[in-house]
């Protein structure tokens, strides 16, 4: 079986082979935002087989499918598994540049011990060494063998988080688990939803929500309990950001009008958002917590599909519309109260790389080193170009070396090789800099920078319970 991705893939000089080799691939992973399921962690899921497990709920593979022209039947419908893992097989064949090609064989060489090429004549070999491997895994091995310190999941603010508590009294399974508050349910005044979801929120809040201070006071008191289970991280989905400042009675009106179930302006669902974010980032503030922003999608594109399937199912796409006037405006208005949290911003419109990369620069303070922080390179971006785009930007515009670094982003238990793909194009991105003598060739330096950017920044900014790591 001839090597496929070899062990200095992408470390096209010496000096890169260095530091991935001897620093990068020896730190562990702390994965601060993913959308791993508590419940299968706690429960420690069994995988039938490797269908389940990569192309289950896996978007990123459903586009990349359906753009082959394979029929829906062999990607989210009744299809067996073994033919909708063929249909991907092929479908690998033709997407050469794609990223997906990337992180699937280092998946397939770290957790199946395959070296191969995987394509429409191995697909059976592949399917039957994996499918070996899993009946004798679970969940939770593949986060220990890729030793992961600490994992945060997203969670919403009427989550009881039982199977956190779960998993932290377990005393067989020592990786952290910890929620983090995605208050998106609430947030979206305007969809069709929200007037139930105040419902289970004023339930799990144990407090009738009959305006919006008491809705305030109910999720005061959710991110209170969030807290005292660990929470150091929160974060909010939204398609762009927002700031239309109104007085209380006029929030007031805006939050009756929506109980009743009337229909509101763009201004009114504005103005609620925007008094509902600034309440946020100020308790954020208090509680020396982070907020992490994700902007800058369009979501649901496809509505036919999106009634047949429900969302998150592969028909999102970058949006035009992010403007960053409304973010300075926000920031500006918590920083005159002294109540401005540490923040990573992410745009899935890399256009905005250069406005973000600005912005923190004038918002930055000493509570923290890169308080304010451009995220790493999302979603449609979540690639080598767009993580060295990502990475050249933010050196060229703020501290690269104080930078938080990776995340896996994924509701998937193999996707820990996207941080090894992260640390290979960070090592190779600096290493070329080194030699083309942009920088100094000082391993001290270098190894220190390597360290951080790879786990150790992460552990500081949020101040997760964890030692530092020097090798």
């Amino acid at each position: 079986m001839k090597q496929f991705m070899g062990p200095d893939f992408l470390l096209d000089n010496e000096t890169a082979k260095y530091l991935f080799h001897d620093v990068a691939d020896q730190m562990p992973i702390l994965d601060y935002h993913c959308h791993l399921s508590p419940k299968e962690i706690a429960e420690n899921r069994q995988f039938d087989n490797i269908a389940q497990i990569w192309l289950g709920g896996d978007h990123y593979k459903w586009r990349l499918m359906r753009s082959h022209g394979v029929d829906e039947y062999y990607i989210t419908g009744d299809a067996p598994d073994r033919e909708k893992f063929q249909k991907f097989a092929e479908t690998l064949e033709s997407a050469i540049g794609n990223p997906m090609v990337h992180w699937s064989h280092l998946e397939l060489k770290k957790y199946f011990g395959y070296g191969g090429c995987l394509n429409s004549e191995t697909a059976q070999e592949v399917w039957d060494l994996a499918n070996e491997v899993l009946a004798a895994k679970r969940a939770r091995d593949f986060i220990t063998e890729s030793n992961v310190r600490l994992v945060c999941t997203t969670d919403d603010p009427a989550d009881t988080l039982e199977y956190h508590q779960m998993i932290k009294e377990d005393p067989d399974f020592d990786v952290q688990v910890l929620p983090a508050w995605r208050p998106d349910a609430v947030y979206k005044i305007d969809k069709p939803t929200w007037r139930g979801y105040i419902d289970r929120l004023s339930k799990s809040a144990g407090m009738p929500i009959c305006s919006f201070d008491d809705l305030l006071k109910a999720l005061d008191a959710r991110l209170d309990f969030f807290v005292s289970m660990g929470t150091k991280a929160t974060d909010h989905g939204i398609d762009y950001m927002v700031f239309e400042p109104a007085d209380k009675a006029q929030v007031e009106a805006v939050f009756q009008k929506a109980l009743k179930g009337d229909p509101l302006t763009k201004k009114e669902k504005e103005q609620y958002q925007t008094a509902l974010l600034l309440h946020l980032g100020k308790e954020y503030a208090k509680r020396d917590l982070v907020m992490e922003i994700h902007y800058g999608a369009i979501r649901d594109n496809n509505t036919k599909m999106f009634d047949k399937l429900g969302p998150d199912t592969g028909y999102d796409s970058i949006g035009s519309y992010t403007p960053i006037e409304p973010v300075a405006r926000f920031f500006d208005a918590l920083e005159q109260e002294d109540a401005l949290p540490k923040t990573i911003l992410y745009s899935l419109d890399p256009n905005d790389d250069a406005q973000i990369g600005t912005l923190i620069g004038a918002f930055q303070g000493p509570q923290a080193k890169g308080k304010m922080q451009q995220g790493s390179a999302w979603w449609f971006n979540d690639n080598k170009q767009g993580m060295i785009d990502q990475m050249t930007r933010l050196a060229n515009l703020s501290v690269l070396g104080d930078f938080a670094g990776m995340l896996t982003d994924s509701r998937s238990f193999l996707s820990y090789t996207r941080h090894e793909y992260f640390r290979r194009i960070l090592a190779s991105l600096i290493g070329g800099w080194v030699e083309n003598g942009e920088y100094p060739d000082n391993k001290r330096m270098l190894k220190k920078l390597i360290e951080d950017i790879s786990y150790n920044n992460a552990v500081r900014y949020f101040g997760f319970d964890l030692e530092e790591v020097h090798v």
